[in-house]
């Protein structure tokens, strides 16, 4: 377009097409010939065409020899470096991410000194509170840390244990006890969030949206307590569309829209006239003229015809008056001394801007979007937390341990990983162990093409191949020397 109106602006000015396309085409444009050096121009055109060309612009010719060259900035003057040393800073301090041990705690710590053991922060924590609460003698105490350090022991897991494979049947086999159901939050059959089998593939398949997707609200301050308060807020939260508070009439002989409100759902929302307005003109898609008649408030396209009215009446029925995007429905429900608000849908990084609502335990089963919005180490933890009420609401009992390891594999690389082709088993090295797992053929075929090698590292490749896997006694290797043997025993 630039290109055209230069072409056209020469014209005008009665230079002839031909040149007028050479400086167009050289991206020249009216201002910047005025500031061009002469040589420069004829690298294009003529030279009777350039000087013919400046006269008819009004320009005077510049030549390059007659050019200035820009003054450099003078450099700051440099300040004489210290040949010495520059002094460490004393000042700085290393923040301190763990709270340092308390004096019970210190006691804890050096008995297990002592007697050359170990065991977790959490443990030692929990030894110095019950050492704290039930007043436990030295000697006591000693008592209690050996038992603990023993059942401890008892529950490491020995070397080239076969973890993955014990974590996935202590998973799988209390999955086929699993129900397909959904459950009622408040005894309203709206809001439901999926459970049982459903539930537990969904978080190992990483799913980006839940077939239920739903969020549990905290509130903060002293007003939680309060059910009017906790039904206002919950009513400020639930997305509100023009429907479901107006009717929209379109009137063809006026080529506009009239909206006619219902004063009672606008009372039960806290809606005004005004606000509908307002939120109407803050519609970017909307591209109409909105006014207020009194009770109702029309709408005229900016071009009447009955296609952009059909538009206009597209955007307005579906326009966001109030509420957050995504809330489909919000309702409360006490629980202990506080009301609790259970929603219809997620939107979890809008929901923790809100002032009256408390963050620290606002959460929602949408794995994807607390890993989008705070972080892979929350999303782990929410797997964990999402797989263990799924499988105890069941009545079924499975060591959290287990949902751990599955947790940090799904996670351990900073992304949300599903358990299956498109995720973790998809990401073996191993060709035999992809191969097993689905779509066989294809693997087979694609590790035939590229030259892929298997090292059979794993435990499917052997068992595949039929030999020892390198787990539990598999993985050492046992010499029997009856000289050997006949001289221990001489």
């Amino acid at each position: 377009m630039a290109r055209k109106d230069t072409v056209n602006a020469l014209i005008r000015r009665g230079v002839s097409a031909k040149v007028s396309e050479a400086i167009a085409n050289a991206n020249f444009k009216i201002g910047d010939l005025k500031k061009t050096p002469f040589e420069i121009i004829c690298r294009y055109v003529s030279e009777e065409d350039a000087q013919d060309l400046l006269n008819k612009i009004g320009a005077k010719k510049i030549r390059l020899d007659q050019m200035q060259p820009a003054a450099k900035p003078k450099a700051a003057p440099r300040e004489k470096e210290d040949k010495k040393p520059k002094a460490r800073r004393t000042d700085l301090q290393i923040p301190q991410k763990v709270r340092p041990l308390n004096q019970q705690e210190k006691k804890v710590a050096e008995a297990l000194g002592k007697k050359g053991q170990h065991l977790p922060r959490k443990l030692i924590e929990e030894l110095a509170g019950y050492q704290d609460r039930l007043g436990l003698k030295a000697k006591d105490l000693e008592k209690v840390i050996d038992l603990v350090v023993e059942q401890y022991d008892l529950h490491t897991i020995d070397p080239n244990e076969s973890i993955g494979i014990v974590s996935a049947q202590s998973i799988g086999e209390p999955g086929t006890q699993m129900t397909m159901r959904t459950f009622h939050y408040a005894g309203v059959a709206e809001i439901s969030v999926t459970l049982g089998l459903p539930r537990l593939i969904e978080i190992v398949d990483a799913r980006r949206i839940p077939s239920t997707p739903m969020m549990t609200i905290y509130l903060k301050g002293d007003k939680r307590g309060d059910g009017t308060y906790a039904k206002k807020i919950a009513s400020s939260l639930e997305e509100t569309i023009l429907l479901d508070i107006a009717e929209v009439r379109t009137d063809i002989d006026n080529m506009k829209l009239t909206i006619e409100p219902d004063k009672k759902k606008l009372a039960d929302k806290s809606i005004t006239l005004d606000s509908i307005v307002l939120a109407l003109k803050k519609e970017r898609r909307l591209k109409a003229v909105v006014e207020r008649e009194g009770d109702t408030i029309s709408i005229k396209p900016e071009t009447a015809t009955f296609r952009k009215l059909q538009q206009v009446f597209e955007v307005v029925r579906d326009a966001r008056i109030k509420g957050i995007e995504g809330i489909k429905k919000a309702v409360i429900k006490k629980q202990d001394d506080e009301f609790v608000i259970f929603t219809e849908g997620s939107n979890l990084a809008k929901m923790l801007e809100n002032d009256h609502i408390d963050p620290k335990r606002t959460t929602t089963n949408s794995i994807i979007e607390i890993s989008q919005v705070l972080g892979i180490e929350a999303a782990r933890k929410s797997i964990i937390d999402e797989a263990s009420h799924t499988l105890e609401e069941q009545g079924l009992t499975v060591d959290k341990r287990h949902i751990m390891l599955v947790s940090d594999m799904m996670t351990n690389d900073g992304d949300v990983k599903a358990i299956g082709r498109h995720g973790i088993s998809g990401r073996k090295s191993s060709v035999l162990a992809r191969a097993a797992f689905e779509i066989t053929s294809t693997h087979l075929l694609k590790a035939g093409i590229i030259g892929e090698v298997d090292s059979l590292d794993g435990v499917a490749e052997n068992i595949i191949v039929g030999q020892p896997v390198t787990v539990g006694t598999g993985a050492v290797n046992l010499v029997y020397s009856p000289s050997i043997l006949k001289k221990k025993r001489d």
